[in-house]
Order: structure tokens, then sequence, then C-alpha cells
């Protein structure tokens, strides 16, 4: 149970760094209960040998299912951005890894502890260095005028490296206004504010705003 406990707060520490809200406590009573029903699953078919179809893989095996449900309260959904899916599949890894020091896998828990805190730590530094993957934003213009030559933002874009997806607009004739929902795919090297000062020139823009999902 000590050595559980160790290592379920190794990989909180690391996601409570990371300003997660599953943290030390969260990760070690995950890590801790796994191990405690792992030790109940092997404990109760040799106490009550007179049982019938004593399995002592059965409550160990509600852990993975079971543990679903925290896994999907780590998950934040924001508009169409979901966030903790890694802190969810961290949750997970670590009710495995419990069961593992329940059975008497010490060694292996300890791997595989190492291996989980490359995982969040290094392959996140080379996931930087390579500005690996994009993720999708929406820049919403309000502008005062009537813009129809939607030309001088494609060719802003493509000159910042940013995929522009789709455009979306809505005409005000009455106010004067038109509002842009630019659909992008955005790197995190990408200087957002150098961008937007540079699409308020295009045109005279009265607002822009950075959203994650666009209502149409």
């Amino acid at each position: 149970m000590m050595l559980s406990l160790v290592l379920g707060c190794i990989v909180g520490f690391e996601r409570k760094r990371k300003g997660q809200s599953a943290g030390l406590r969260t990760f070690a009573l995950i890590s801790m209960g796994a191990t405690l029903a792992m030790l109940l699953s092997i404990y109760v078919p040799q106490e009550y040998l007179g049982l019938k179809n004593g399995d002592p893989g059965r409550i160990a095996a509600q852990v993975i299912s079971g543990i679903g449900f925290l896994g999907a309260g780590a998950i934040i959904q924001m508009k169409g951005s979901v966030k903790g899916l890694t802190t969810a599949a961290g949750i997970w890894m670590v009710a495995t890894l419990g069961l593992a020091v329940g059975v008497g896998m010490y060694l292996v828990s300890i791997v595989a502890t190492a291996l989980i805190l490359f995982i969040l730590v290094q392959l996140e530094r080379i996931e930087h260095h390579i500005n690996m993957g994009s993720e999708s934003r929406i820049i919403r213009l309000k502008i005062g005028a009537i813009v129809t030559d939607m030309a001088p933002y494609r060719t802003l874009m493509r000159k910042n490296r940013v995929h522009l997806s789709n455009i979306y607009v809505e005409y005000d004739y009455e106010a004067d206004v038109t509002r842009l929902n630019l659909v992008v795919l955005v790197k995190e090297n990408v200087d957002l504010i150098n961008l937007f000062e540079r699409l308020r020139e295009i045109n005279p823009t009265q607002a822009i705003t950075l959203a994650n999902q666009v209502n149409i």
C-alpha cells in the first residue's frame, strides 16, 4: 500500500504542476484503492475456499471499468474544445498501476511509473519543440463596413502559416457592420497578437475575439 501511495503521488505531482484539478491526493487514492481492490480480489477466494466460482480477478476487473467515471470527471468540454484527456488517461493508468502493485509486480510498477513520467514530461517537450499538431480556433471580427472581398484575409493567414478552413459572414446593412468568423488551424508558435494587429489593418475593425467554437 505504501508503494502504491508513493507511485500515485509521483504521477499526481506532475499533473498538479500542470494546473490540473486531479493532483497528489486524487492519484494517490486511486492507486491505493486499486491496490486494495486487487488484494481483496486475491484474498477472498483463498479465504473462502468453499465458495463456488471463486475468481481472484473478479473484484479487480471492476476497477478498470469503474475508473471510467473518474476519468470522465477529469474531462472538461468547453465550447467544442475538450480538455483533460491526458489526465483522464493518467487516472486510468494509475489505477492499473495500483492493480500491478496489489498483485506483487513491484518492479513492473516502478518501471511503468517512470514511463508515465517520460510520456507526461519529455514527450510534451518534444511536441512543443517540433510544433506538432494544430488547434482549431475561431477568430471573430466586427468590422465597421460591408466587406465583400475575403482575399486579403486569406493571403494574410497564408503568410502567417495559419490554415484558414472556412469563413462565415454576417452582414448588418442597417448598422453598416460585417461580422466575420474565421475558422482556422493554428500551431502553438503562432503569434496571435501580431496576427490580430495585421487583421485590424485590412479593414476598419471594431473588435477581435478568439473562441473555440463558432455559433452559426
